[in-house]
């Protein structure tokens, strides 16, 4: 105890003596001098400069994807079986997506017969050479047209294949975003 009340001492006259010392101890952080920008500045994948928005709060009206529309060159029937598709479907997967796009595409009429492939990854192959579907140059699964079949491939599994909808994509269970395995190709029957 004795030790302790000279060292109260020292310290508390070191602050008597230097106040401004003391007082730039303090545990706040300094003030910024910039505030946050509201643009982000970045590359692109070319190199390119470009600039996004920093959104500082929620907004919850902001589509990032927007909505596709049907188009009017494809088969009304397609966007029938998206509808069909769509009123099956579960809320999770139950590993059944090319069964259930089978279904579809027959109950709207869009095919005549049972189509005989096992895997969804084979699909579009079949829905080409025996249905008289065709492949779309499409890329991205967002930009597909109501309607279309979207075939993805696994490399060591069956693959998947879904249908797009108004608002996003059906095969056996109903989903806002695609398939995250590499897509082979959007076709549709016109």
């Amino acid at each position: 105890m004795k030790k302790v009340l000279p060292l109260t001492l020292i310290c508390s006259s070191c602050v008597a003596l230097l106040p401004d010392t003391a007082s730039a101890v303090s545990m706040s952080p300094p003030p910024r001098a910039n505030p946050q920008p509201s643009k982000f500045v970045l590359k692109d994948a070319s190199g390119k400069a470009t600039s996004v928005d920093v959104i500082q709060n929620y907004q919850p009206t902001k589509i990032v994807r927007p909505f596709v529309t049907g188009g009017r060159q494809l088969d009304p029937k397609l966007m029938r079986a998206a509808t069909i598709a769509e009123e099956r479907a579960h809320a999770h997967s139950r590993r059944q997506c090319w069964h259930a796009v089978k279904e579809a595409l027959l109950a709207s009429g869009v095919i005549s017969s049972r189509p005989t492939t096992a895997y969804a990854k084979q699909a579009g192959q079949e829905l080409v050479s025996n249905y008289g579907f065709r492949q779309l140059p499409v890329s991205d699964p967002y930009q597909a047209p109501v309607g279309s079949v979207l075939v993805y491939n696994a490399s060591r599994a069956a693959g998947h294949v879904e249908i797009r909808t108004q608002n996003g994509f059906v095969s056996d269970f109903r989903s806002k975003t695609p398939s995250r395995r590499p897509l082979l190709g959007v076709f549709v029957k016109s």
